[in-house]
């Protein structure tokens, strides 16, 4: 959950263009106005593709991608005031952003909550464990190929995908270093299965969380895209297995396990008690699922107060000798240093372009991209290029731009568009926050075109997880 370099919504612009060249502007409420062909709607689209190209140059010029686009959704929405400001009913535009904004605040708070659960869990080594216990297996390079990526697939739709990649390319790191080929391999089967696994979950990826949230697809509507992901995974990986160097790696006397500290599984407990509790609250009690997220916060802050105090009795015991770790190690935890490195760079980046996105939509130019993709296109075709759109621009402005359009469709094409928007990524290197930071955790052993020489064995399994989803849910 996260969580990644993102990008904004380069479909609705491209799309915009080519229809405005092509067809009329599509009919809209006519309470709005439809502003796609006016100065107000040329400068909000410039503004955009500006903003855009900053967040692209990020690593380049080192500026947040937070940044220019928070600048940008300002920017859009002075545009609209200032083009209402004409109108009868001055509550048009105050609704519209009400709106957006609510949109954002479930999502922050859901993501929130997620990101200070997978933090503690960091902070009390419990990704650590699981890594020196996978290192310690002494599998063959195959094993480890296989390992790593199953361990990947089955991990992200509880945690998110960034996390689970970082932790399974550590482990690879650690047992591959006289292999360089073997890392480069594993990093892909690695990206490849960490998407595919949170496609078939709510609480795998951002954008699954997003439909669920809206409430277009039931919580268990969503596995019956567990088929298909796990073909995702596995036709690229087995593949790409047929080029692993044998043997297996060099035993070394590895440092001692690193142990849990104290509370470290029961923060996991907690986190899984707040996932039902939020599955709950939206399945049983019909309230949004945030809502369950954060009585499940109250767990975690409750079990902090406890362990806080386990430190401070640690502190004052006068019989704990400089350097000793008595009582089981508990050690400091304070919950709000947890919640302060939450990734609030991505956090803002997602206000944004919630807000940026949902301006163009307001001004009428998701309704011309709703117009060509879906209605001149079809569904069917629309959502595969949902899937390619999201290996070049991310797939959570992608899945906002395709929510506010709002297309009538199916239950079978929503989940569609779920899976691909999901797995697309997988096809580029740059296409997943899972991608982009293995890149720089194992910078000279996965890089773009290292990825790039498996997108033909990657697309296959795109499409054939597409095939398999319309075979059994079509």
């Amino acid at each position: 959950m996260s969580f990644r370099v993102v990008v904004a919504l380069i479909m609705s612009v491209c799309a915009s263009f080519s229809v405005m060249a092509t067809e009329q502007v599509s009919e809209i409420a006519a309470s709005n106005l439809n502003l796609t062909a006016s100065a107000y709607g040329f400068i909000a689209l410039t503004v955009f593709v500006i903003a855009y190209v900053f967040v692209i140059l990020e690593e380049k010029i080192h500026l947040r991608k937070s940044k220019p686009v928070l600048l940008a959704a300002g920017i859009i929405w002075i545009l609209i005031a200032i083009a209402y400001l004409g109108q009868t009913d001055k509550t048009l535009v105050e609704h519209a952003i009400r709106h957006n904004f609510l949109e954002y605040a479930e999502l922050f708070f859901f993501l929130l909550v997620a990101m200070t659960y997978i933090n503690a869990m960091l902070e009390r080594g419990v990704f650590d464990a699981l890594r020196d216990v996978l290192v310690r297996k002494g599998l063959s390079y195959r094993g480890l190929f296989w390992l790593t990526g199953i361990l990947a697939f089955f991990i992200s739709p509880i945690a998110d995908n960034l996390t689970t990649a970082l932790v399974m390319c550590a482990v690879i790191m650690a047992v591959g270093k006289d292999e360089p080929k073997f890392i480069g391999l594993a990093c892909v089967n690695i990206v490849v299965a960490a998407n595919a696994g949170g496609a078939f979950s709510p609480f795998g990826d951002i954008t699954t969380l997003m439909v669920w949230q809206k409430g277009i697809l039931e919580f268990w509507t969503f596995f019956n895209l567990f088929i298909p992901s796990v073909v995702n995974y596995i036709i690229p990986a087995f593949i790409i297995s047929f080029a692993l160097p044998s043997g297996k790696p060099a035993t070394e006397p590895y440092a001692p396990a690193f142990k849990i500290k104290q509370g470290g599984l029961v923060i996991v407990g907690l986190f899984l008690a707040t996932i039902v509790t939020a599955i709950s609250f939206h399945l049983v009690l019909h309230m949004p699922p945030v809502f369950g997220m954060m009585t499940g916060f109250a767990y975690l802050k409750l079990f902090a107060f406890y362990l806080k105090q386990q430190s401070q009795d640690w502190e004052q015991d006068p019989d704990a000798s400089p350097g000793s770790t008595p009582h089981g190690s508990y050690g400091k935890f304070d919950i709000f240093n947890k919640i302060a490195q939450a990734e609030w760079d991505t956090l803002f980046f997602f206000y944004g372009v919630i807000l940026a996105v949902g301006g163009l939509g307001f001004m009428g130019y998701l309704g011309m991209t709703s117009e060509f993709m879906y209605g001149q296109l079809g569904a069917l075709n629309a959502n595969i290029l949902v899937g390619v759109l999201s290996a070049i621009v991310d797939n959570i402005p992608v899945m906002f731009a395709v929510l506010t359009m709002n297309p009538e469709m199916s239950e079978a094409q929503w989940l569609l568009v779920t899976l691909t928007a999901g797995v697309g990524g997988s096809l580029l290197s740059i296409g997943s926050a899972a991608g982009v930071a293995l890149m720089g955790q194992a910078r000279g052993h996965y890089t773009f075109f290292s990825h790039l020489k498996w997108t033909p064995a990657i697309a296959l399994g795109y499409g054939a997880s597409i095939g398999v989803h319309m075979l059994l849910n079509g």
